[in-house]
């Protein structure tokens, strides 16, 4: 432990390992397993990378993106560390050339995809090297019931199998009970020593609200709170992807598409000018995300419902890595309810995977149902806890009301039942408003006992009211067109056994919350032009290095030189995330800007 101290502080540049980091590199250091759970942004590659460097031989990190590679190996090399990926996209001769290298023992680390390190040629070579760890991340992916499931990783046992004294850690950000689980016993790490850090994320505002004008909802909130910020707006489907990232481009913001309908030049132009570019949105599927490790992303928003909390979780968990404020902000409404249903009821999946596909939709619904604090309900889900209300969502910030919607529903339930239970909510809506429309005279529904009853509360109020009833279960989604049938629990209600509280959805204000800095973190007045300065110097240096600028230094490190204001190299050495290599290579510059600004 001596040793990987020495490497966080000279290599890495802090001084001190977060829990559980310590216990996790000193169990691979003894040569034992690990599984590791920590949520996104807590530190889960100097888990790997440190041991990796302290034991002799050479690391193998199995990674699933490319992207996530050549940022990891980019960061890496910056840190003066010997690092290297293989994948397809690199020029001829260069994966040559890297396997070259790693058996001579010139690779500290290396990234690999599972599609390649299962090829029988690729175990025949590894068998060459001196291996010092197998590190598998993003191991959720090995989880059939997961939406990033990849079927390349259910072949990683192989690792146990072929090279059983070689130390093997996954890593992950997102599983529940039932994936933890089956992460350990696909990946046969039944003896491992298992690491679970609290899923709280503390400085994420999550706010979830009824989608009514969902582009004017997110286009007021970006210009509130987040306009010369970087974010990520995620949308179900790439038809409108391509819509809003047109559209958010024409209101004057630098916004991308990206989703796996594009070209694959287009897709890596667009992701590259994400990281290296400032206050770029990137709007997409969930095709885009995973791994993404920039860390000053100020906002996720989601103008479509999430399938699962898993899902939810992961994606809201890429804003606010470098644990300055950051927001969770999504829209949802009936159509997204029923849209998903429908999906799932039309997907491949044995009639096991629907249920659960359900049960994880039903989760979500709950989540954005609840009147109490959401983090509570988030990390219960998770099977962690907070005992208090976290003060940083919606419902703590400004509680929600509710009313007795007991009525309302009974006649929102009568009219499905009274029409036959085969029609959409929109011509239910227009049989209880009483609208004298084609489809409604065409099916006589004016001539049944609830048309014109719901005439006291409004189209978008009768919306609130069926997604709610849908939520919680009392009605069923039949098919593509959306047809609504009674569930089994709406008996009670109808028959006057049972009362029904509902939330009394609000118009959305336009000054929900105060204005937020034009920078990713609080600069005061006086300091701002040095900080400017500071983050010139970084742009310049990652230009010319042709990285990310967050891979010369993370904001938090340019904050502390801010408020130190170090004069040597030496003290440049006391900042957190400045390890040696970097202070050699960068330091003078830095010290050149902050001795201007002393004279």
């Amino acid at each position: 432990m001596q040793d990987a101290t020495q490497i966080l502080n000279q290599v890495f540049g802090y001084t001190a390992f977060r829990p559980p980091q310590g216990e996790v590199i000193e169990t691979l250091l003894g040569g034992g397993d690990a599984f590791v759970l920590m949520p996104t942004g807590g530190g889960k590659s100097l888990c790997f990378q440190i041991p990796a460097l302290a034991r002799p031989g050479i690391g193998i990190v199995i990674s699933p993106l490319i992207a996530l590679m050549q940022d990891q190996v980019d960061a890496l090399c910056q840190s003066g560390v010997r690092a290297a990926c293989l994948n397809s996209t690199m020029p001829p001769g260069h994966n040559a050339e890297i396997e070259r290298r790693a058996v001579a023992g010139d690779i500290d680390i290396l990234y690999i995809a599972p599609e390649r390190l299962t090829q029988a040629q690729t175990l025949t070579w590894l068998a060459q090297l001196q291996i010092s760890l197998f590190a598998i991340d993003e191991a959720h992916c090995v989880s059939q019931w997961g939406h990033d499931f990849r079927s390349d990783y259910l072949k990683l046992s192989l690792l146990h199998e072929r090279f059983p004294t070689i130390p093997r850690i996954a890593l992950t950000a997102t599983a529940d009970e039932r994936t933890r689980a089956e992460i350990i016993e696909r990946l046969q790490l039944g003896n491992a020593r298992t690491f679970i850090s609290s899923f709280d994320r503390p400085n994420i505002d999550y706010r979830i609200s009824q989608k009514l004008k969902p582009k004017d909802q997110l286009l007021d909130f970006i210009r509130q709170e987040h306009a010369e910020h970087a974010g990520i707006v995620y949308c179900l489907s790439r038809k409108k992807v391509e819509a809003t990232a047109l559209w958010l481009q024409q209101q004057g913001f630098n916004a991308l598409p990206y989703h796996a309908g594009l070209d694959a030049t287009v897709r890596q132009t667009n992701q590259r000018r994400f990281l290296t570019e400032e206050a770029v949105i990137i709007v997409a599927t969930i095709a885009f995300g995973m791994g993404i490790d920039k860390p000053d992303v100020r906002f996720v928003a989601h103008l479509d419902l999430p399938k699962s909390v898993e899902a939810y979780y992961q994606e809201t968990g890429r804003a606010g890595r470098d644990g300055q404020a950051a927001t969770a902000w999504m829209v949802y409404g009936l159509e997204d309810v029923i849209k998903l249903k429908q999906m799932m009821a039309g997907s491949d999946g044995d009639e096991q995977f629907k249920r659960l596909e359900q049960q994880k939709l039903n989760a979500m619904l709950g989540l954005a149902e609840i009147t109490s604090c959401r983090r509570q309900v988030l990390l219960r889900y998770f099977g962690d806890r907070l005992p208090e209300p976290c003060g940083n969502c919606d419902n703590c910030l400004s509680p929600v009301a509710t009313w007795d919607g007991t009525d309302a529903s009974r006649k929102a339930l009568s009219c499905v039942f009274r029409t036959g239970q085969r029609f959409g909510v929109g011509h239910l809506i227009d049989v209880l408003r009483g609208k004298n429309t084609d489809k409604v005279r065409q099916f006589r529904h004016d001539q049944v006992s609830t048309f014109a009853i719901g005439q006291d509360l409004s189209d978008t109020q009768w919306r609130s009211v069926y997604r709610q009833l849908v939520a919680r279960g009392l009605i069923n989604v039949l098919d593509e067109y959306g047809q609504l049938q009674l569930a089994e629990p709406s008996r009670a209600l109808l028959k006057g056994e049972s009362r029904i509280e509902l939330r009394l959805d609000k118009a959305p204000s336009k000054t929900t919350r105060p204005g937020k800095s034009r920078t990713s973190v609080d600069i005061p007045a006086a300091d701002s032009a040095l900080w400017d300065a500071l983050r010139a110097c970084r742009s310049a240096i990652a230009k010319a290095q042709k990285v990310p600028p967050y891979v010369i230094f993370h904001d938090a490190t340019l904050q502390q030189m801010l408020s130190v204001r170090p004069q040597s190299l030496a003290a440049l050495g006391s900042i957190a995330g400045i390890g040696d290599k970097k202070r050699e290579q960068y330091g003078a510059a830095f010290l050149a800007v902050l001795a201007d600004f002393a004279a």
